[in-house]
């Protein structure tokens, strides 16, 4: 059986003047899922955000959430979603305790309820050790668990993140992601903002924004499959070697490679099909790298949103 629809765009258009900040999106996303929303700063992640929570009316185009209008439903929208901002917007001179206590009475939450629904969060994000201290004091990672408490006192159906993990150290986004597919696991519908090729990997679907355009929207094994990240003729080749950053010098401009970059101590190439290792292996020699171990690889999301970027200016220039 199909997911159940919960976030659903149609030619959602939004122009400011003569500007066109979001240019005919359209999407799907059921219930339950993690839609990990990509694009450079400026490509109009925000603003479909924005439009989708009733926050500004879209200039062409519809959007849903749960079925409601989001231009015209917007009271019936409100108590379905939940929105985490980039940046911390608590209270810093207020305690976890009572920053939890205030979001929940604007909710409407009162007397036992509140306190119900409130120990559920402590619980939920782990937040005890810190009820009485000052949201202001709080390291990154914990801000950003106390403020998906608040974002979640109304129990959401949908939750939007505008880049949740900015700014917080590896563990803490570890932790947060382990929130996260908790969350969906409950039926929670999560619409997540991200730089991170890491995170997005972890969604069930990703959507691409670029200069104002959708351009790709799907399940991140099908897009590693698209024939614009898999020009026919061409292999994907993980050169591991010492010195690889002089690796990368000797090689990027040879005739036969279309593409390379450092990934850790390896080098990341896209070459023609029919370019021999022993070329590689040659050319490396050439700057006293005697030993390069080199195998073949899958395209990653980091290469389809570049070959899709690439793509897309090209389109562009022409």
């Amino acid at each position: 059986m199909p997911a159940e629809t919960m976030i659903e765009c149609e030619k959602l258009t939004k122009r400011f003047g003569h500007f066109t900040a979001v240019d005919h999106v359209s999407f799907s996303i059921g219930k339950g899922s993690i839609f990990g929303f990509l694009g450079p700063n400026g490509s109009g992640k925000s603003t479909v955000i924005r439009m989708l929570c009733g926050l500004l009316e879209p200039s062409d185009g519809h959007g849903r959430i749960a079925g409601f209008d989001v231009a015209r439903e917007t009271e019936k929208i409100k108590p379905l979603i939940g929105y985490m901002s980039q940046k911390f917007s608590l209270y810093d001179e207020l305690t976890v305790h009572e920053n939890l206590t205030f979001y929940s009475r604007l909710y409407g939450l009162r007397g036992p309820t509140l306190a119900k629904r409130r120990e559920e969060l402590i619980a939920l994000t782990h937040l005890e050790p810190y009820l009485e201290q000052r949201a202001g004091l709080l390291s990154g990672g914990w801000r950003q668990r106390l403020a998906m408490a608040c974002s979640l006192v109304h129990r959401p159906r949908v939750l939007f993140l505008d880049e949740p993990t900015a700014g917080i150290d590896p563990v803490a986004r570890r932790e947060l992601w382990d929130l996260l597919f908790e969350f969906s696991s409950q039926g929670i519908t999560l619409f997540i903002t991200t730089h991170y090729m890491d995170e997005a990997e972890r969604c069930s679907h990703v959507g691409y924004i670029y200069m104002s355009k959708l351009v790709v929207c799907g399940d991140p094994d099908d897009l590693k499959q698209l024939p614009v990240v898999n020009p026919p003729g061409t292999k994907r080749l993980d050169v591991t070697c010492d010195h690889v950053t002089v690796g990368l010098q000797a090689i990027r401009h040879e005739r036969g490679i279309l593409a390379a970059t450092v990934f850790g101590q390896s080098m990341h190439l896209l070459v023609d099909e029919s370019l021999p290792e022993q070329f590689l292996r040659d050319k490396l020699a050439a700057v006293n790298i005697q030993h390069a171990d080199i195998q073949p690889i899958a395209p990653s999301l980091e290469d389809v949103f570049v070959a899709l970027t690439n793509n897309s200016n090209n389109e562009g220039a022409e």
